[in-house]
């Protein structure tokens, strides 16, 4: 399923709406997210894994398959990943390494880090995300499942600083660690 980013939930303090479009499918043992991003500049500072990578021109995706915890993948325009668990925004328990180098990751910008420059008419980022990442569940399949999540595009420390979300959340500062908005959505298997 294609899906496009059209919520700015705090578009008054963040009136930079870049062009985002997301397709979300599986292959069964796997998540499969590619984003392709429209906006005036791009950076990907953060150096390593589980760094500050929402800083930067950064694509999530926060599920919830079931139970209170819920899993946070962020990814920069470099395809350096930050994934968290946890039931809300403090306390998250950070993937190890063993679970980080699981999820492949490829970008239209290449894998080294860059400071904010403007960017390409489009560039695009694609995530393999397996079963077997959300380590603190069981799962072996996303065939057939329904997920609570939502999906987003930020960069905190642009020039134009952006918030955009794929469902709603209706509260007055930013903050994406919300499952209590997160939504229902039917994966589509691509095989």
């Amino acid at each position: 399923m294609k899906y496009e980013l059209s919520n700015a939930p705090w578009l008054h303090d963040y009136p930079y709406r870049p062009q985002v479009e997301v397709s979300l499918s599986t292959t069964g043992d796997a998540l499969l997210l590619h984003f392709r991003v429209k906006e005036d500049t791009v950076r990907a500072v953060a150096p390593h894994d589980n760094g500050h990578v929402w800083e930067d021109s950064c694509c999530e995706f926060f599920v919830q398959p079931e139970g209170s915890l819920y899993y946070n993948f962020e990814c920069n325009a470099a395809g350096t990943l930050l994934i968290g668990c946890g039931p809300q925004r403090e306390g998250r328990e950070l993937a190890p390494q063993e679970v980080l180098q699981q999820v492949e990751r490829w970008s239209s910008l290449g894998r080294e880090p860059f400071d904010e420059k403007p960017a390409p008419d489009e560039w695009e980022l694609k995530l393999r995300i397996p079963a077997t990442a959300l380590w603190h569940h069981q799962l072996t399949s996303f065939s057939g499942l329904s997920l609570k999540c939502n999906i987003y595009k930020c960069g905190d420390k642009l020039r134009q600083p952006h918030f955009l979300s794929l469902f709603p959340i209706p509260i007055a500062k930013p903050d994406f660690h919300r499952p209590d908005f997160f939504r229902e959505i039917k994966v589509i298997s691509n095989v």
